[in-house]
């Protein structure tokens, strides 16, 4: 694979990261949309993972509060912790009378904390008036969530003002609410050695990482394919207290999901799960 062979090497992370705890794996529920929330559950338990991020789009849609409850059962079921609402808040105007159902789901399913996409343009694209607007709208929603005892992290990704390291810093700064921090992945054809250097310029700012190995472009390959980046990776989040969630599997297969998350496991120095 052309760039990811490389041996990965990066900085110490920030000093202001604090020790806290380890990383807790898991899995987002979008990589099997597919799929009822149920067999789900049942996936990441047998593959050994502790946390889900339940997705809005398919298995817990804000405005259907008894649906919510029930994938909150589900989780309970099976010893799942819910670390995150998985929500497609793109903080527009229109969006933010929304955003307090989007709360109360999450409150609903257990989570801490809520996924948001800033806006809809890229960083390079956005007029001044559309990016005053998305911080707007961020911000109240960061006021919204804070009243519900939840916390909100940006998607890190293309088309949004979280497309590269610097705008997402940038962003952070101008909604300036602690509640608000960030995910992080590998961007898209982007070598592991300057994947890592933005990780550790982010520091301390990470609140999760979508854990997937994509190369070249959007092609999955199994996780150990960019081992030396996920290794590095998590490393550099070893005891910040974050969560490293599977996403985007190759073939979206469930059956390949116990492998990856054995992967996960490995690249984060855990010790192997106990047979389920």
């Amino acid at each position: 694979m052309t760039g990811t062979n490389r041996q990965a090497t990066a900085a110490p992370g920030p000093p202001s990261a604090p020790a806290t705890s380890r990383t807790r794996l898991g899995l987002c529920s979008v990589t099997y949309r597919r799929l009822p929330a149920i067999e789900v559950a049942r996936y990441a338990v047998h593959a050994g993972l502790e946390v889900i991020e339940w997705g809005a789009d398919v298995h817990a849609p804000a405005q259907e509060p008894g649906t919510v409850g029930t994938v909150r059962a589900v989780s309970d079921q099976y010893g799942l912790t819910c670390c995150s609402y998985g929500s497609y808040f793109r903080a527009t105007p229109g969006e933010l009378a929304g955003f307090p159902a989007i709360a109360r789901a999450a409150v609903r399913l257990g989570a801490q904390r809520v996924r948001v996409w800033a806006g809809g343009t890229g960083s390079q694209h956005v007029l001044p008036d559309e990016r005053h607007e998305t911080v707007r709208c961020l911000r109240e929603a960061a006021r919204i969530a804070a009243d519900h005892g939840l916390t909100l992290a940006t998607e890190f990704h293309g088309g949004t003002l979280t497309d590269t390291v610097a705008s997402t810093l940038r962003l952070l700064d101008e909604v300036d609410a602690d509640n608000v921090r960030t995910y992080w992945q590998p961007p898209q054809d982007m070598p592991d050695e300057e994947a890592l250097a933005g990780l550790v310029e982010l520091g301390a700012r990470v609140a999760a990482v979508h854990a997937f190995s994509w190369w070249p472009g959007n092609t999955r390959r199994p996780l150990v394919a960019r081992e030396a980046l996920w290794t590095a990776a998590l490393g550099l989040l070893e005891g910040r207290g974050v969560e490293a969630l599977l996403e985007f599997v190759p073939g979206d297969d469930p059956a390949v999901l116990a492998r990856e998350a054995a992967a996960l496991r490995q690249a984060a120095g855990q010790s192997p799960a106990p047979q389920t």
